[in-house]
């Protein structure tokens, strides 16, 4: 399979598990102001954590590096 294949089929599967785990939270857009709805996300260092865990408690920050660490 060719390298451009690779990253394809890697990049369907990542959308595919996207979609899959955000269910229909896609049909409602957020506007400005909007609260986020719950959702869990896995983290670098191997746990799982949700959003609910840290309301009222903290501020939350996401940080999304779409190619880090993929030689890309």
């Amino acid at each position: 399979m060719s390298h451009l294949a690779k990253r394809f089929a890697r990049a369907l599967l990542t959308a595919i598990v996207a979609s899959a785990a955000l269910g229909s939270q896609f049909a409602a857009a957020l506007e400005v102001g909007d609260k986020a709805p719950d959702f869990s996300l896995a983290a670098s260092d191997g746990s799982t954590y949700s959003l609910s865990q840290f309301l009222d408690e903290k501020p939350v920050v996401i940080a999304f590096f779409p190619k880090a660490f993929t030689g890309g």
